[in-house]
């Protein structure tokens, strides 16, 4: 199953051949999950989420400081 992340600052896919949670997935693609939201179909999906079929979706970098 094919997942893809995409956004200003990410452009990554990554094959997996399970389920796998988003969490994951982020980290496979090298997607620090404290540093986006992901969303799909402006739904924002939380890192618990399973995925179990290609799927395209939305990365926001979050950012933070002083």
């Amino acid at each position: 199953m094919l997942i893809r992340f995409h956004g200003r600052d990410h452009d990554k896919s990554y094959d997996f051949e399970d389920s796998v949670k988003l969490r994951d997935a982020l980290l496979k693609c090298g997607i620090l999950p404290s540093t986006v939201v992901v969303s799909y179909q402006d739904q924002i999906l939380p890192l618990s989420t399973i995925i179990s079929s290609d799927i395209e979706l939305l990365v926001t970098t979050v950012s933070s400081g002083g």
